[in-house]
């Protein structure tokens, strides 16, 4: 192996001096040479600024982190801060040079670090630390106080503008935002683990802004109370936010999660929590931040006295721009009428609408949507109180939201438990003692049921002392699992009695209102029709389903099934076969191994959905025959 060797020429590190050294000489030992060609052909591998062999494929794209590291010339623990603020992650390379056991960073990802103002800071930060420790290490303690008040800081506001160019980008990537900090709002504060008493303030005020946001505009859309804790799902500018909420209860934290990690992902979170939540005030005329009642905040009721702090905000900026518009009313509309007059001469006649794309609302207030109007009236002219034992920040968050009015036992609530217009009171206890004839006692379960229906459910059998209906998950799709359970049917029930109150539109007639069940619901025909006409839908459903599967297993070059599948949709309880693999089949030889895997995977996907539903038809089995025989035995006790 030959090398030409520019030594004058070619700047390397200090480790490779040697090498070039001995390689140099006149005189050389063969095992010694050909030991330093190895060595040299690995240097000129790891540097390529060294002229020698170039770096192609995944080599020259991905770099390790301890490589990233000496890029940046920085320590782990800064180089783990720049990759979360900047949103750089570890890559998968298909061809892993070094080995399985690195981490890969793309190159680009690592220059676009290195040419990026944070980095100097951390260095700035990282030399001005050094300087309080030596100040320490001489025991010069007013020095080092000195230092520590003047120590250096830095901002994430540039980086939230370059990561979220527009509002919407970050109103897409606000779910885990929101999860950590309301997760860090419940957490004890802790030295040890450099969780500050100011930082979980400072979360807990983020919280209840953003509810306060929410909860003032009706943007709130589905609820569910789970082990984990409350998951909701908002709807802002037609992005849908979900997170998560835990549990208002004392938290036990382990020593196997890495604080400092969360801890720099929670400082970016609140940064950009805190934008999208000042942009949002801005969007309704409401000043941000918010001035509080201080009596309230002492009594821990912040969300009660953000509410009063949005109404009477509100008011005020509606009074002003009646007032400035009443003042600036004739000069608006001189200059609007020689506006329009001048476009009226621009715009082509044969457009009878393009001055209607010109002309904007003047009273400035957002359109509500179908969904926003009906979370509005759900609890309008309700009124809810809340008994110690429930739980109460989610419940004066969500019963707002959708148009109550709520109060709670306690200093700073609005109104007490004497109020003769309370309509229902929130209870979770086994018995209850003094009882007002005038209002209804229901349990939490009541209202989140409500919200996820957008009914109002019967309380009956959410009263007090009774074994509340099964919560289901608004996130599940029932018909798509292939399992409905009876409750759902039953809310679905209700929900159509509710929607055959509106009027069909001018041309269609009672039957286009999705007949069966709203029927039904009232009372034109019984229930002996009602299954009829259901099974009738069904098994149109089923031969429809079955078109289509035969025009696709036609298209896949599979000839058509036998005429006997659809003799047999007759009865009842008859479903569709599925279709098994057949290893003679053509189609399946003529596919390739990639597309035989894929149509594999589906068949185990599409069997393991169908044990699902057959394990929860056992359980709900199971569970009506352990009711029935504990009837009887009651039965023959009571005998």
């Amino acid at each position: 192996m030959a090398i030409d060797l520019h030594v004058f020429l070619v700047s390397i590190e200090s480790d490779a001096l040697n090498v070039v050294r001995h390689l140099t000489l006149t005189q050389l030992d063969m095992p010694i040479t050909n030991f330093h060609l190895i060595e040299a052909r690995r240097l000129l591998w790891e540097h390529p600024h060294i002229k020698g062999k170039k770096k192609e494929g995944n080599a020259a794209r991905y770099v390790t982190r301890s490589q990233a590291i000496k890029i940046l010339q920085v320590s782990l623990s800064d180089f783990r801060k720049l990759c979360i603020h900047k949103g750089v992650f570890p890559r998968e390379p298909k061809k892993k040079v070094k080995g399985n056991h690195h981490t890969y960073y793309h190159l680009k990802d690592v220059m676009y670090i290195l040419h990026d103002p944070l980095l100097e800071k951390h260095r700035e930060i990282r030399a001005y630390k050094k300087k309080i420790k030596k100040a320490k290490a001489k025991k010069n303690d007013e020095l080092a106080k000195l230092l520590i008040s003047r120590a250096p800081s830095y901002k994430l506001d540039m980086v939230i503008r370059d990561r979220y160019p527009t509002f919407i980008d970050a109103l897409r990537d606000l779910d885990d935002p929101l999860t950590m900090v309301h997760l860090f709002a419940m957490l004890p504060a802790i030295d040890r683990l450099k969780i500050e008493v100011k930082r979980i303030h400072n979360c807990r005020r983020l919280c209840h802004e953003w509810q306060a946001y929410i909860s003032r505009t009706h943007k709130l859309r589905k609820v569910f109370v789970a082990v984990k804790g409350i998951y909701y799902q908002a709807e802002v500018d037609g992005q849908k936010i979900t997170w998560l909420a835990p549990h208002a209860r004392q938290q036990v934290l382990t020593d196997d999660i890495d604080f400092n990690v969360m801890l720099t992902f929670l400082e970016f979170y609140e940064t950009l929590l805190g934008f999208v939540i000042f942009q949002l005030y801005h969007s309704i005329n409401v000043k941000y931040p918010p001035i509080l009642d201080p009596r309230l905040e002492a009594l821990a009721a912040d969300l009660y006295a953000l509410s009063r702090y949005f109404d009477a905000n509100y008011r005020t900026s509606v009074q002003e721009l009646q007032f400035d518009g009443s003042s600036r009313l004739d000069q608006e509309q001189e200059e609007s009428n020689i506006r329009l007059a001048q476009l009226q001469h621009q715009l082509p006649a044969n457009e009878p609408g393009a001055l209607m794309h010109l002309v904007q609302d003047a009273s400035g207030e957002i359109e509500e949507d179908e969904a926003t109007r009906d979370c509005k009236n759900l609890f309008r002219n309700k009124k809810f109180f809340l008994s110690r034992e429930v739980p109460r920040e989610s419940l004066l968050f969500v019963i707002p939201a959708f148009g109550g009015i709520v109060s709670w036992e306690g200093d700073g609530a609005p109104f007490s438990e004497n109020d003769d217009s309370i309509t229902h009171q929130i209870v979770d206890r086994p018995t209850q003692g003094h009882v007002y004839l005038s209002r209804e006692y229901v349990q939490p379960q009541w209202v989140f049921d409500c919200v996820n229906a957008r009914v109002i459910l019967p309380t009956e059998p959410y009263m007090v002392g009774r074994d509340p209906p099964p919560h289901l998950s608004p996130f599940v799709d029932d018909e798509a699992e292939g399992y409905v359970p009876d409750y759902a049917k039953t809310i679905k029930q209700l929900q159509a009695s509710v929607k055959s109150d509106v009027k069909p539109l001018p041309g269609m007639g009672n039957d286009d209102l999705d007949s069966s069940k709203i029927l039904l619901a009232e009372g034109f025909i019984n229930r002996t029709e009602a299954m009829e006409a259901a099974e009738k839908k069904r098994q149109m459903m089923l031969l429809e389903k079955q078109y289509h599967d035969e025009l696709k297993r036609e298209l896949q070059g599979v000839s058509s099934i036998n005429k006997q599948n659809s003799e047999n949709t007759e009865s009842k309880e008859q479903s569709l076969p599925d279709v098994e693999p057949n290893p003679e089949d053509p189609s399946g030889l003529m596919m390739s191994r990639r597309k035989r895997g894929l149509a594999k995977a589906i068949e185990i996907g599409k069997q393991r959905k169908k044990d699902h539903v057959e394990k929860l038809k056992e359980r709900k089995r199971n569970i009506e025959a352990a009711q029935k025989s504990e009837k009887k035995h009651k039965k023959t006790q009571l005998s």
